[in-house]
């Protein structure tokens, strides 16, 4: 949440803080606090500039989180109950989340996984598997975050790794050609589960559901594929669009290839605590949870901004640059064209992958690097930076990250500053007087559109 010198005043007032802001906005300068790392990054703002905030808006959190997950699993949205659905089987694998979201399951894990035991699933016939896609492997100690001391030391725990094609069953291709190949533990079990939450997604539209399987245990080949500039490309494969998606169709088939058979997705409020639980089949029930998400998320703008200053998220999402991207990709749909984009991101693991690491240090333009990956076989994480070049060509980007050296990031390096004043300064730089500034102390997990 941003801070404002008379947000108190304006909360206890009942006042709208937007009229209110303006009345003073000749007099008081802006304290905003962005999320950034594990904490919070204060930036001081000069006066002048119109201030828009935006936060990222949630339905309130459910009162009792362990009642609405159990209603979920023996009510689902469509298809069977889990018990009955796992009555008869002998094993289910269940894939979820890595680090790098907060998908809260050490809520949804533990009644799921009585009902699995209830359907006589034994224990051992059980097994967990970290959807981390082409991300690395979540360590010991990020085990016990992700999933709780208890289940980590009950359950046979496994890390996907997209890099090992001996891991992966072959399921043939989808109808535009993608090769599909799954994590075989998963496609080994009677039963196919995910655990996800939704949120925006810079590709897919939203997250959860379908994502929980592909990229999340797809094999490297896969991943590519549905990575490649014939997906992300295509102006409707970005945050917010699902209906005429492409990329989100072809996952929907990779998942019904993979026999998707049952997910538990749950929607967040600001402080991580669930306010909606989806449970059931999986395209029946993922649709509900972006509907609900819509509904009470969406933040209407009035117009566009000239500049926005943005973030990762924090922790766990600002851990590298490669995600911190996110942050700017949901910006691009508030700024004007032309318009300026300020990102804050700790990037406490600096970078990323290694193949992104080598793609960004060589980079040289937006256009250039387009070029470059046009009409050639895709690499690793090559998608990300894609993304980035394509708000690249309409928008001005500045990079605020102390976790990385200049020296890393390219032609970028010019655009990446050692302090934060630094950048907040040559951001408003040049902005006409008046110049309306967007604030989102949440990057990627604020949901805004300008309404006209």
């Amino acid at each position: 949440m941003v801070f404002f010198v008379v947000a108190i005043f304006a909360q206890k007032s009942g006042i709208n803080f937007g009229l209110l802001y303006s009345g003073f906005r000749s007099l008081l300068a802006v304290q905003a606090a962005f999320a950034f790392g594990k904490s919070r990054l204060i930036l001081g703002l000069p006066d002048g500039p119109h201030y828009d905030l935006i936060e990222s808006r949630s339905a309130e959190r459910v009162p009792h989180a362990r009642v609405a997950i159990e209603t979920a699993l023996d009510r689902p949205i469509a298809g069977k109950p889990l018990l009955e659905l796992a009555a008869g089987k002998k094993s289910a694998a269940i894939s979820v989340c890595d680090i790098t979201r907060p998908a809260p399951n050490r809520l949804t894990l533990p009644p799921l996984l009585e009902r699995l035991h209830a359907a006589g699933i034994p224990q051992d016939g059980i097994t967990i598997l970290i959807a981390t896609g082409l991300h690395r492997a979540a360590t010991a100690a990020e085990l016990q975050i992700i999933l709780g001391p208890e289940i980590v030391s009950r359950y046979r725990i496994v890390n996907h790794d997209a890099r090992v094609a001996g891991d992966h069953q072959s399921l043939g291709s989808t109808k535009s050609g993608t090769p599909v190949y799954i994590d075989k533990r998963f496609m080994a079990a009677d039963l196919h589960i995910t655990l996800g939450f939704i949120e925006q997604h810079l590709m897919l539209g939203f997250s959860g559901g379908r994502k929980l399987v592909a990229p999340g245990l797809a094999g490297q080949e896969t991943i590519k594929t549905i990575h490649s500039p014939k997906f992300m490309r295509e102006p409707m494969a970005t945050e917010g669009s699902i209906e005429e998606n492409p990329l989100h169709a072809e996952l929907l088939e990779i998942a019904g290839m993979a026999r998707h058979d049952f997910i538990l997705d749950v929607t967040l409020t600001q402080e991580r605590e669930i306010s909606g639980v989806f449970a059931g089949s999986p395209v029946e029930a993922h649709a509900a949870g972006i509907n609900f998400l819509r509904s009470t998320s969406l933040a209407a703008l009035p117009a566009h901004a000239d500049a926005v200053i943005t973030s990762g998220a924090g922790y766990p999402l600002d851990l590298t640059f490669y995600q911190i991207i996110k942050g700017i990709t949901a910006a691009q749909h508030i700024v004007k064209p032309g318009g300026k984009i300020l990102i804050l991101g700790e990037c406490a693991e600096g970078i990323g992958s290694a193949e992104f690491a080598r793609k960004l240090r060589n980079f040289s333009g937006n256009q250039q690097y387009l070029n470059s990956i046009a009409n050639v076989p895709v690499t690793v994480d090559q998608w990300q930076l894609e993304k980035l070049a394509l708000v690249g060509l309409t928008n001005e980007i500045y990079f605020y990250a102390p976790g990385v050296l200049p020296k890393q990031l390219g032609l970028l390096s010019s655009r990446c500053f050692s302090d934060a004043k630094t950048a907040v300064n040559h951001l408003l730089q040049g902005l006409p007087d008046g110049a309306r500034v967007a604030l989102i102390p949440e990057g990627p997990y604020a949901f805004a559109r300008v309404t006209n």
